[in-house]
């Protein structure tokens, strides 16, 4: 394999928020950096498609500014002259009618309160376990609690550890990106040293310099800062040599979930509220989450998680569409049948850099995150939101992530 690189201070793994943070942080610091990205574009899950024929800005992962008064990228977009949009979000702004009236409503958000309240008081508990534990048994609206988590959490309830939710720090203030989050984080990535579409594969740190082996060359480097996601270090599809069976095996209790999109464009969209949510059912958690016109534009946002995810993804748009269609005519009436076009549809489960959404522990294995992120012999460092304590999941969580990795790196190597 031919040398790719002189030897440089840092490698880093991963050009997504956490890599790119972490580059722009070591960079600002006077080391040596090059961000090795598999994909031909920086973001990593977040990724804005500016390739609809509306020309519509469309953010097929991360989307939402949350926890946006601790946010540090609100204040990055800002001084880039991006657009920070301080509207509601819908998540309260359900228009269904007969098929969910108001009193219904109300009745599912005081059982879905209660629900939390329980996590909240089982979290105390010496011993985790599974959310679903806490539901209660025959309570009518368990189906769409459990599906409200498959959007939040890219998984079901069975798999989601009751700590690591409590965990999960949300000051339930939310913004979005007008020119979309994706683009927010590629222009972020200008001027970093990257090398696009390189596979990282191999990171030998039995030497006294670590060689990562990738599939355009060998780079040389006194560390590595790996930001990829928990399903591909559990996969090997990137490996450690000699083998790091603690870091793996940690990535693998906390995998990441699946939380898909679907875009419809709407013929005659003023005859829907704008920024408001329609569940397709409430009496099943395969189901989607329905955003009306976002930012104004003559669209519906659809939202899947969980199995119901994954198994679309087999089809691809078309599956999704078809899926979201009949939810929505079933509920709007079959007029509208004809009123709504296909646009796009993510499939992060499928992509091959990704291979999921965001991270959630497993029943037990909350402890995880804290091990993942532990920088191993001072050579080898993690970031990524799965290893963010109590951001996970987000993207300003691997923001963060990178730039407290960024700091371990500084500190390992001025003490070298």
């Amino acid at each position: 394999m031919m040398k790719l690189h002189d030897q440089i201070d840092v490698a880093v793994i991963g050009a997504g928020a956490a890599g790119v943070a972490a580059g722009r942080a070591l960079l600002a610091r006077g080391l040596s950096v090059l961000v090795v990205e598999g994909r031909s574009r920086a973001g990593g899950r977040a990724f804005t498609d500016n390739s609809s024929a509306g020309g519509w800005p469309l953010d097929m992962g991360c989307g939402w500014l949350h926890s946006a008064n601790r946010n540090p990228l609100v204040s990055e977009a800002r001084t880039l002259g991006l657009h920070v949009d301080e509207t509601e979000p819908p998540w309260r702004s359900q228009r269904q009618g007969e098929s969910f009236a108001t009193g219904e409503q109300e009745s599912f958000r005081a059982a879905q309160a209660a629900f939390y309240e329980r996590l909240e008081a089982a979290a105390l508990s010496p011993q985790d376990g599974a959310a679903s534990q806490h539901l209660v048994q025959g309570e009518r609206w368990n189906p769409l609690i459990d599906a409200v988590s498959t959007y939040i959490n890219g998984t079901e309830l069975d798999r989601l550890s009751v700590k690591d939710y409590d965990a999960y720090q949300d000051t339930e203030i939310n913004f979005r990106v007008t020119e979309g989050y994706g683009a927010l984080i590629a222009r972020l990535a200008q001027g970093l040293p990257v090398t696009f579409n390189t596979k990282a594969q191999v990171i030998d740190h039995s030497g006294r310099l670590l060689k990562l082996a990738t599939s355009a060359g060998i780079i040389e480097a006194r560390a590595v800062l790996v930001a990829v996601s928990t399903n591909i270090m559990a996969t090997g599809a990137l490996r450690f040599s000699p083998a790091l069976p603690g870091k793996v095996a940690a990535a693998a209790h906390l995998p990441l979930g699946v939380a898909d999109k679907v875009f419809l464009e709407v013929e005659g969209a003023q005859d829907l509220p704008e920024n408001a949510r329609l569940f397709g059912r409430t009496d099943r958690v395969d189901t989607g989450a329905y955003h009306y016109r976002p930012f104004g534009r003559p669209l519906i946002e659809g939202y899947f998680g969980g199995a119901c995810a994954r198994e679309l993804e087999e089809g691809g748009l078309a599956a999704f569409a078809d899926f979201a269609i009949e939810e929505l005519v079933t509920v709007l009436g079959g007029q509208w049948r004809k009123r709504l076009k296909p646009v796009a549809a993510s499939g992060w489960a499928r992509d091959p850099f990704a291979l999921g959404s965001y991270s959630h522990a497993l029943p037990g294995y909350a402890d995880q995150r804290a091990v993942l992120a532990a920088p191993h012999d001072n050579r080898i460092f993690f970031a990524g939101e799965a290893t963010h304590p109590h951001f996970f999941s987000t993207a300003h969580g691997a923001w963060m992530s990178g730039q407290r990795a960024a700091d371990e790196i500084c500190a390992s190597l001025n003490a070298l």
